[in-house]
C-alpha cells in the first residue's frame, strides 16, 4: 500500500512540476479585455464577429485607403507609411486581423471569410460605402485579393507588396493538434522562435532594434498562439489563390505590385507568374529592403502609393 502511495505521490508532484513549467514559460498570462486595451492606441469597434482594434487618420474628405497587415503582426507593420499617407491627404485605416494585436481572439474558423467579414464590417461602422483603395502586405496580399473578389463594387485600386497568397500548403504535423502547437510554443521555444524570427524580415534589423519586442506584446494574451494555429489550418485547406488573383486582375481598376529585390522568403523571380495574372498592374521593384519595403523603404512605398492613388 505504501508503495502505491509512493507512485501515486511522485504522479501527482510530477504533474504538478510539469504545470508549473508551462505556466512559468507559457507568455499568455492576460486576458485581452477593457482593462488590458486601456494600453492600445487607436479605436476599438464591435463587429459581428467580435471587437476590432483599429486606427484612423488623415482629412475626413479624403479618398479612403485601408491597409492590410500580414500573418501574424498587427497592423503597426504599416508604420511609417500609415502617417505619410494621411499627411497626405488620404484617409488611412488600419486594423489588427482578430487574433493579432488587440483585436478579439476568436473561438471559430479563422479562414478568408472571416476577415473579409472583418474588413466589410468594419468599413460598415466607418459609413464607407464606396470604392475604397486596399493594400495588402506578404500574407495580407490574399486578404486583399479576397476583398477584392467578393466585393468588387467596394475595390478600387490595389496594392500588393511582397505578396503572399493561399497556395494549400500541408499543415506540419505539430500543428495539426492544439495540445501539440501548445506544446511546441511553449515548452519547446516556438513563442520565442516566432518573436525571434521576426527580425528576418528586415534587411536591416540594426536599424529597427524595438521589432521583436513589439511583436511579443500580444503574445500575452490568450488565444493568441491558438488563433495562429487555427489560420495556417484553413490555408492547408482553402483553395489556391492563384484562379482567384486573375479575376481580380481582368478587372481595368489600376493595379500597383511594390517588391522587394532582396526579399528572403519570396524572391523576385517569382514576380514575374504573380504579374501575368495582373495584366493592368504595374511593377515596381524595391531596392535595399527585405520581406517589408514599407519599413524600410517607407518613402519609396509611399511616394508609389501616391502617384498611383492620384491617378484613380
Amino acid at each position: 500500500m505504501r508503495f502505491v502511495r509512493g507512485l501515486l505521490l511522485l504522479l501527482l508532484l510530477a504533474v504538478l512540476a510539469v504545470f508549473v513549467t508551462c505556466r512559468s514559460k507559457d507568455p499568455e498570462k492576460r486576458t485581452l479585455d477593457a482593462f488590458a486595451r486601456r494600453e492600445a492606441p487607436g479605436r476599438f469597434v464591435h463587429l459581428a464577429d467580435g471587437v476590432t482594434h483599429y486606427e484612423i487618420a488623415g482629412p475626413d474628405t479624403g479618398h479612403v485607403v485601408l491597409l492590410a497587415a500580414p500573418f501574424s503582426v498587427p497592423g503597426y507593420i504599416w508604420d511609417p507609411v500609415f502617417g505619410m499617407l494621411a499627411d497626405s491627404g488620404f484617409r488611412v485605416v488600419r486594423l489588427d486581423w482578430y487574433g493579432r494585436g488587440w483585436s478579439d481572439r476568436l473561438d471559430t474558423t479563422y479562414d478568408q471569410a472571416l476577415f473579409v467579414r472583418q474588413m466589410t464590417g468594419l468599413l460598415d461602422s466607418l459609413g464607407v460605402q464606396g470604392p475604397v483603395a486596399v493594400a495588402g502586405v506578404s500574407y495580407g496580399a490574399a486578404m486583399v485579393t479576397s476583398f477584392a473578389d467578393t466585393h468588387p463594387e467596394r475595390t478600387g485600386a490595389l496594392v500588393y507588396l511582397d505578396p503572399v497568397l493561399n497556395n494549400r500548403r500541408p499543415l506540419p504535423p505539430r500543428e495539426r493538434s492544439a495540445l501539440r502547437w501548445s506544446t511546441w510554443m511553449v515548452l519547446q521555444g516556438g513563442a520565442e522562435q516566432m518573436a525571434a524570427s521576426q527580425a528576418e524580415d528586415l534587411l536591416h534589423p540594426e536599424r529597427h532594434p524595438d521589432w521583436v519586442a513589439r511583436y511579443r506584446v500580444q503574445q500575452q494574451f490568450k488565444g493568441t498562439r491558438e488563433s495562429w494555429r487555427r489560420t495556417r489550418a484553413s490555408i492547408a485547406v482553402e483553395p489556391d489563390q492563384m484562379e482567384q488573383l486573375r479575376r481580380v486582375g481582368s478587372s481595368a481598376r489600376p493595379v500597383l505590385v511594390l517588391w522587394s529585390r532582396q526579399d528572403p522568403y519570396m524572391a523576385f523571380d517569382e514576380s514575374r507568374a504573380f504579374m501575368a495574372a495582373l495584366p493592368h498592374g504595374r511593377l515596381v521593384p524595391v531596392d535595399d529592403a527585405g520581406h517589408l519595403p514599407q519599413v524600410e523603404q517607407p518613402e519609396v512605398v509611399t511616394g508609389e502609393m501616391v502617384k498611383l492613388l492620384r491617378s484613380e
